[in-house]
């Protein structure tokens, strides 16, 4: 009987249940639970896999750039990193206020890092989420328009609760990728979040993106009400290169 029960759970895809049923005949401890206790016991197991794998399917979808964790941001001193502000941010509650991150600093400082853990939680609790580097990014829709795929493209970041956007202001953007730009922030204000991760200070993004009249309108969207990091000190690359700890 309980092969065959073992068989129809793997067969309806009820994996979680499947394990915690078939451990618990193998450990003997089928006769330790009422059959209420077994019933709650089988449902946990089959909810917290499906959570796991939703989990997993949605950090996967993400595309982060880094395997990053909240817990493993390091608050040093000379970083100006706030762990009452990351805490905060951990919370992804700025993404029902539809509220952006701007995260700027110098190169290799832990950016990139620092959105990617926040990202992670996000998807933890839930949020759909897209990681990806702006100048790959904007490359990406201007082959799409040639190929016919844009608008698709488009409504692709559009579905996005929180979209990162790492190295932004690599290089200056040209007209096809400032008018993407204009697309993409005007499809998601007031609707959904941003995190930008940039090495130049916000001060500097007006120049990078150019054409007064859309920059403004751009820069109005983004800036207004963010949440700002400013991260100072030594690159954390370097830093890597002389210490034998991982440090973000």
């Amino acid at each position: 009987m309980n092969t065959s029960t073992l068989d129809k759970l793997r067969k309806m895809k009820f994996f979680g249940m499947f394990h915690a049923f078939k451990s618990s005949i193998e450990t003997g401890k089928t006769n330790d639970y009422t059959a209420d206790e077994l019933l709650a016991h089988l449902v946990e197991a089959e909810w917290d896999d499906r959570q796991n794998r939703r989990i997993e399917r949605t950090i996967l979808y993400a595309k982060f750039r880094y395997k990053a964790a909240i817990e493993d941001v390091h608050y040093h001193a000379d970083r100006s990193i706030d762990r009452n502000q990351i805490m905060r941010l951990a919370d992804c509650t700025f993404i029902d206020r539809f509220e952006n991150l701007l995260i700027t600093g110098s190169t290799g400082i832990g950016k990139s890092y620092v959105a990617s853990a926040i990202g992670h939680q996000a998807c933890i609790l839930g949020y759909r989420v897209l990681y990806t580097s702006t100048p790959k990014l904007f490359a990406k829709l201007k082959m799409a328009k040639a190929d016919g795929s844009y608008i698709k493209e488009i409504a692709k970041l559009e579905r996005q609760q929180l979209l990162i956007l790492d190295d932004f202001g690599i290089q200056p953007f040209d007209a096809q990728s400032r008018a993407a730009l204009m697309e993409i922030i005007e499809d998601r204000h007031g609707k959904t979040s941003l995190i930008i991760t940039s090495q130049l200070p916000v001060s500097k993004w007006f120049e990078v993106i150019g054409e007064k009249t859309i920059a403004d309108a751009i820069l109005d969207r983004i800036v207004h009400d963010a949440h700002r990091i400013e991260l100072k000190g030594e690159s954390m690359r370097r830093k890597r290169s002389v210490e034998p700890e991982n440090s973000h």
